[in-house]
């Protein structure tokens, strides 16, 4: 008896360790499939070089927290605990640091004679994205297998109210990240007019409650179909363009962007990026 409750043991922890290297292998393939854009971009390798160490540091740091409620929620094997889910945390960020520095030195951007605070400036701001995208790739290439696991798991991630939020916010991140680095954003805000930026604002709110609207129907906070439109325009699309707004300025301030700029060509360059912030906001429920 005694011998049959230790294989069934090391049966349990083989099986548990198997999903957690599945999980492995699915975050490398999310984090060069989410940063592989950023990593071929020549603003994004700029950046590394020159933007500022604070806003640097700040922006790795608000990583951590992100990555582990991630994590808590679509981690690399389904956790328990919130130590479990920065430890899977820890491993996102390491698989973005080290795919990034790959990547990298493979495209011939990192080499020898480089500056020690160039490398690891370059390296610091891929990470982000590449870590994200470890991290979701969980989600996103999780096999027919994995849900049948899990369905016989009871599940204890339902999303909350603020949970949807927050996703948002990720799906904001992830959109903004890759185009909030590239000169183009700062030469539509230029060439546009107060008048189309209104439209841009009308626009985006209404492609946005097109997705959430679709969206909100799929788990998580679900609404039933008797609920009138503008609910899910009060409870989810405004606030989820004004988390796209708020992600779209800090990523604009991050990448130095809106330095020494006017207050009116900062809300261009807002609003410009807040478009697709929030239609990656508004698809976050589909991603996630």
């Amino acid at each position: 008896m005694a011998a049959q409750s230790g294989d069934s043991f090391d049966d349990a922890r083989r099986v548990r360790r198997n999903r957690f290297l599945m999980g492995l292998a699915r975050g490398i393939a999310g984090a060069l499939l989410f940063a592989l854009p950023m990593l071929m971009t020549m603003e994004m390798w700029f950046l590394g070089f020159y933007m500022g160490r604070d806003r640097l540091l700040l922006l790795m740091l608000l990583n951590i927290p992100l990555l582990v409620v991630l994590a808590h929620r679509i981690g690399f094997e389904r956790t328990v605990s919130w130590r479990e889910a920065a430890r899977d945390a820890t491993v996102a960020y390491g698989i973005g640091i080290v795919s990034s520095a790959l990547i990298l030195t493979v495209f011939g951007l990192l080499k020898g004679d480089m500056p020690g605070t160039e490398i690891i400036g370059k390296i610091a701001l891929q990470s982000v994205p590449a870590s994200i995208g470890a991290m979701l790739g969980r989600s996103q290439l999780a096999g027919d297998a994995d849900d049948d696991e899990d369905e016989e798991e009871p599940d204890e991630t339902q999303t909350t109210y603020f949970g949807e939020l927050f996703l948002m916010a990720v799906g904001a991140l992830i959109l903004s990240l890759n185009v909030a680095p590239t000169e183009e954003m700062i030469v539509i805000a230029y060439k546009m007019t107060h008048w189309h930026a209104l439209a841009l604002v009308i626009l985006s709110i209404a492609l946005m409650h097109g997705f959430v609207y679709a969206v909100s129907f799929e788990g998580g906070h679900e609404l039933s179909p008797d609920t009138p439109w503008w609910h899910a325009f009060v409870r989810f699309t405004l606030p989820g363009f004004v988390i796209a707004l708020s992600i779209s300025l800090y990523t604009l301030w991050s990448f130095e962007r809106i330095d020494d700029t006017s207050a009116a060509n900062v809300l261009l360059s807002v609003i410009v990026l807040a478009f697709p912030a929030s239609l990656g906001a508004a698809a976050a429920r589909l991603i996630l």
